[in-house]
């Protein structure tokens, strides 16, 4: 269950938790056409939260915004100081920041027409996403019945509402069939993505991601492109096969929630040596010891304001 927090920005103004509430025909409660992002906040070495890459993050949902033709009824640098605003009033030291533009009620049908575009910034403490023992011991995959979306069928860039039916059925069916995660295809059969993260699979020292074609140009993504070439890896965007990632020393998932997680298991084939490999536990040290604000060579990555 999410830990409530006290307030929750909502449309310029912090309300109480319990009263942040829309009407039911609120269109995107129907439609689906909203925007959102995940955005962590870490607690440093010096007590003080960082919030990871705030800047990339606010410009992604302005640009999801922009690719749904909603128009959000405020600046990049007012959602940024609203972002600053919530953390700081729900004392959050550590935990996870959700800001959500949605199409408010008023005309119903598939056309919005004149209705509000309505924005809420939530924050509340969150562990590990993908389970307690996964940072460490690393999860069990299956690969989705269900394919990644077609880049002409919907904005894949986008961090878009209606976008994550997609990856709730893959989800559901991978949960139910005893796994912890779902891979998902593309619609021509090479791997993209997970339910919610960006994939790196490891061979001879060498890291393979896939290119931003169906997937989500994930900000975490990013980060451990950097961090992995700057620590004298060679790192290939290219799109790779499921016998290719069966055939890995190594694979792990990344993403806001997900952080750095290693994957031990695919289709009932073990990944390596079944735990996390050494590259992949150097990448999610060193991605810590960032977001934690003790590597400084990266401590522009880490949004820090006066309290």
């Amino acid at each position: 269950m999410v830990q409530k927090a006290e307030k929750i920005w909502f449309d310029g103004e912090l309300v109480d938790w319990d009263a942040a509430q829309v009407h039911v025909l609120t269109h995107t409660l129907h439609y689906g056409v909203g925007v959102f992002e995940g955005i962590r906040c870490y607690k440093g070495s010096d007590g003080r939260p960082g919030i990871v890459r705030l800047r990339e993050h606010v410009e992604r949902l302005f640009d999801s915004a922009r690719a749904v033709e909603m128009e959000i009824p405020f600046s990049q640098d007012e959602i940024t100081k609203a972002i600053e605003q919530t953390v700081q009033v729900n004392n959050l030291a550590e935990g996870y920041i959700r800001p959500l533009a949605f199409i408010g009620d008023g005309v119903m049908g598939v056309h919005p027409g004149s209705n509000p575009v309505r924005v809420i910034i939530a924050t509340w403490p969150w562990g590990a996403y993908l389970g307690d023992d996964a940072l460490q011991k690393g999860i069990r995959v299956r690969t989705s019945s269900f394919s990644r979306h077609h880049v002409n069928v919907m904005m894949t860039k986008a961090k878009v509402c209606g976008n994550y039916v997609n990856s709730v059925l893959a989800k559901r069916e991978a949960v139910a069939d005893g796994y912890d995660e779902a891979l998902m295809l593309d619609v021509d059969g090479y791997v993209a993505e997970a339910t919610g993260e960006n994939i790196f699979i490891v061979k001879h020292g060498v890291l393979k991601t896939p290119p931003l074609g169906p997937i989500l140009g994930g900000i975490t993504r990013d980060c451990l492109i950097t961090l992995a070439r700057d620590m004298g890896y060679s790192v290939i965007e290219q799109r790779f096969t499921r016998d290719e990632l069966y055939n890995a020393e190594e694979a792990f998932f990344c993403g806001t929630a997900a952080e750095v997680t290693p994957i031990r298991e695919v289709d009932r084939r073990q990944i390596g040596a079944g735990q996390a490999g050494p590259v992949t536990q150097l990448l999610q040290q060193e991605y810590f010891r960032v977001v934690r604000g003790e590597n400084l060579k990266y401590a522009g990555w880490l949004h820090h304001f006066d309290s």
